[in-house]
């Protein structure tokens, strides 16, 4: 039980440092768009020095491929239009539990705008009992938790390219009116990064076969994140910072970079920047990301941008197809806006598809008594949950 009494000693010691904090951000932030007005006077020199030494930088730093200080109003949404959207959620393996399995329940949301058509609100849901889907991740020293999310986000993708092509008809069909197809978080899969490629090859194909269904479809694709950490975009405003020639930070700041010269800004992430040059209803600019996972990508590299959607900045991805076609592009970030609108800060269909895929406390004792049942049913005997479990269920308090 937390004692309320003794954290709230502790609150006055919290609040002093955030406020230090803000004080120190403030700071940041005006030399930061000081440096991005700077950089882009000779901004193409910049990107010639990252695409010449990307391989020696301690930090990974984005490609702007338009003007650094680019403002671009975002198109209105046409009245007709549809939304696709999955989410994803499970249910941990536990030995504890009466049988060592996990479950990937993702939700699934088709919302049709101004076509009179009920809209699609379900999950699909599937277990993992096998040995191969709970141990083969143990050959490359991963835990049976990781490679379950793992596999979820797989599962969210391939779902989603189902979903556009039952309901979506295909070129050369014309289409009366647009589509858009959304994933919550980043396209980029930075955790495949220090896989083994055996590993890697079981997750990423799937989810790259997903995506060239809807470029085959021709439904852009955009991740939303909202809150976005990353600091790509900042980063290449270093470049400028640098106080050498040759940006070789192998050579000139061996081991961490914390301390280095170009470290003016840090920690200031890409959306506190962009909260200060984006009115409501605009984007930036548009980046290629830097990430090495990226090299496996193919023609779905990512590009990302970040808008002003009226109650934050979001940081919008997209693959490669999506950046390169105009008509698919402006699809993207129109229709997305418009979700963020009807969802009141938050894109209506991803909250709906987050809400049809959660697992509940009561429904995972609903999953284990339906399994309970079925192990009954075949003659197993002694079927129950661990005694810590059991104990940890009840209390004397």
């Amino acid at each position: 039980m937390l004692d309320l009494l003794k954290l709230a000693q502790q609150m006055q010691g919290i609040s002093q440092h955030l406020t230090a904090e803000a004080t120190a951000a403030q700071r940041r932030l005006k030399l930061a768009q000081q440096l991005l007005s700077e950089a882009r006077s000779h901004q193409l020199e910049l990107v010639e020095r990252l695409v010449e030494w990307s391989d020696r930088l301690g930090f990974a730093a984005a490609y702007p491929i338009e003007p650094l200080d680019t403002c671009v109003e975002i198109a209105a949404t046409p009245q007709q239009h549809t939304v696709f959207a999955t989410d994803g959620s499970q249910i941990a393996p536990s030995h504890h539990e009466i049988a060592y399995c996990y479950l990937i329940n993702v939700g699934r949301v088709v919302l049709h705008y101004g076509q009179n058509r009920h809209p699609l609100l379900d999950s699909l849901p599937e277990v993992f009992y096998r040995p191969e889907d709970l141990y083969i991740s143990r050959q490359w020293g991963i835990r049976t938790e990781e490679w379950m999310g793992y596999r979820r986000t797989a599962s969210e993708a391939t779902v989603l390219a189902d979903l556009a092509h039952s309901h979506a008809p295909p070129p050369p069909t014309s289409r009366p009116h647009p589509h858009l197809a959304l994933l919550d978080g980043s396209l980029i899969h930075w955790f495949l990064e220090p896989l083994p490629g055996d590993a890697r090859d079981r997750i990423l194909p799937p989810i790259l076969t997903a995506w060239e269904r809807l470029r085959a479809l021709r439904i852009p694709l955009v991740g939303y994140l909202s809150a976005a950490r990353s600091g790509e975009a900042l980063n290449f405003l270093r470049l400028h910072t640098c106080p050498h020639l040759n940006p070789d930070c192998q050579t000139y700041c061996p081991g961490s970079t914390e301390e280095a010269p170009c470290q003016v800004f840090a920690p200031l992430r890409d959306t506190a920047l962009w909260g200060l040059l984006l009115p409501p209803g605009q984007r930036s600019a548009l980046w290629r990301s830097s990430a090495k996972i990226l090299d496996h990508y193919g023609p779905h590299r990512i590009y990302f941008c970040y808008a002003h959607v009226g109650t934050e900045i979001a940081r919008l991805e997209f693959p490669q197809w999506v950046v390169e076609d105009r008509e698919l592009l402006e699809t993207a970030l129109s229709l997305t806006l418009a979700q963020v609108q009807k969802g009141y800060g938050y894109p209506v269909a991803l909250a709906e598809a987050h809400n049809q895929a959660v697992v509940r406390g009561g429904d995972r004792t609903r999953f284990f008594a339906l399994l309970e049942r079925e192990m009954i049913r075949a003659g197993l005997k002694n079927i129950g949950t661990s005694y810590k479990e059991a104990r940890k269920r009840g209390s004397i308090a």
